[in-house]
């Protein structure tokens, strides 16, 4: 009986019969979904990868060019059968162009052209549902994983190559722990108008303590502390080999099956950009969290932009973290607490004032007086109207009453 082929098997059922398939998924680094892409699309057309190879060699031979290939390729992306979804297509058609371009036969830009206009819209979570996302989470690694991409923004194939020296030094005695990561793991691999994007983001309080639990508990399956090489998301059998992308994007299907969560790990960027969204970060900001391209700046990753870029970040955590459920005080009743807290201080100020006053005064009354009760005493109570007088004669002022009157003492 054929096997059936999927993404797992296509490599070794079907691309490794081709070296001109073989040769063009070197060249990149998703190649179990674009290996199954273009195999829908051979497939559907009924060509093998040399026979398409050759239609293009026939189109080269003939002018005007019939563009064989590419009128084949708008056919399957035109077709409205129920074979394919429109986003099956459209990974079909990136995965088509990719190929005839690294075997040096280009298609013409405008062909394979899907409109992938949403039909089902994005999943929207709530902190209880990521919460019990994290609940159904039975193993350190996926605990600590939700927290990690829901405050991190950092994308999955990213993820899937991401190393503990991309954490900051000592990042476990800091408050928001920063990874730095370099254009070679972002979109792009810093290549054209990629060159230079790095991301900078930050670790929340939680998602800190989840991921130091997962460190001592990998270390403890290791049997050896990790290093800054070591890729931090790791399989949990032996040999504890790096989580590749599908693998990735697999676990946390199973995690959101059994936790009847709608999850994806892209969600878990929407998730930290509607936050920053919330806290009015300036959109260039928002750029470096993600991993984006910065316009229009040069060298924000300096360390004094980082700090800059921490503290906002800073306003962001409580709407990013999740796990305790802890009741979100709105804006505008903290601004009233902190306006109520500095009434609060004044109030204590000036009483401690009129405290004082008051046991000034009570020095005074009892302090012995000369024949003419006035110019003996070290200190007397005066109203403002005789102060300017005392003043000319060396008194100085030691406290002012809430009834208007000066306490004033020898100088």
């Amino acid at each position: 009986m054929e096997r059936k082929i999927t993404r797992r098997n296509v490599q070794e059922l079907w691309a490794s019969q081709y070296p001109e398939v073989t040769r063009w998924l070197t060249k990149l680094q998703q190649k179990e979904q674009s290996a199954l892409s273009f195999y829908w699309f051979c497939q559907w057309a009924h060509k093998t990868p040399p026979e398409l190879l050759a239609l293009k060699e026939k189109d080269a031979s003939v002018s005007p060019a019939p563009n064989i290939v590419e009128k084949l390729l708008d056919d399957f992306c035109g077709n409205e059968s129920a074979d394919f979804t429109n986003s099956e297509k459209y990974l079909s058609a990136i995965a088509v162009k990719s190929f005839f371009k690294w075997n040096y036969r280009d298609l013409a830009k405008a062909s394979g052209v899907v409109n992938l206009e949403k039909v089902k819209p994005y999943n929207k979570q709530s902190k209880e549902d990521f919460r019990r996302l994290w609940n159904f989470a039975l193993n350190p690694r996926d605990r600590a994983l939700i927290p990690f991409v829901t405050c991190t923004g950092i994308a999955k194939e990213t993820l899937s190559n991401l190393t503990w020296g991309h954490l900051e030094e000592n990042w476990e005695a800091k408050d928001l722990p920063c990874l730095n990561i370099g254009s070679e793991l972002l979109k792009g691999h810093g290549k054209g108008k990629y060159k230079g994007v790095r991301q900078v983001t930050f670790l929340t309080p939680e998602a800190k303590r989840e991921l130091s639990n997962y460190k001592a508990w990998i270390e403890d399956k290791l049997g050896r502390k990790i290093s800054p090489q070591d890729h931090i998301w790791l399989t949990l059998y032996r040999p504890y080999e790096p989580l590749s992308y599908a693998m990735l994007g697999n676990q946390i299907d199973v995690l959101s099956n059994k936790a009847k969560v709608p999850f994806s790990l892209h969600d878990g960027r929407r998730w930290v950009n509607t936050a920053l969204e919330q806290i009015g970060i300036s959109p260039n900001w928002a750029r470096k969290i993600r991993g984006r391209k910065v316009k229009g700046e040069e060298a924000p990753y300096s360390q004094p932009a980082i700090n800059q870029l921490k503290e906002k970040f800073r306003e962001a955590v409580p709407l990013l973290e999740f796990i305790s459920e802890r009741p979100q005080v709105p804006k505008e009743v903290q601004e009233r607490l902190a306006q109520m807290e500095a009434e609060q201080k004044e109030l204590k100020q000036q009483y401690g004032i009129f405290r004082k006053a008051r046991h000034i005064k009570a020095e005074v009354e009892e302090e012995e007086k000369c024949e003419d009760g006035e110019h003996c005493a070290a200190q007397q109570i005066v109203g403002e109207e005789d102060l300017a007088g005392f003043l000319s004669e060396n008194w100085k002022v030691a406290a002012v009453l809430p009834s208007g009157k000066v306490v004033i003492q020898r100088a």
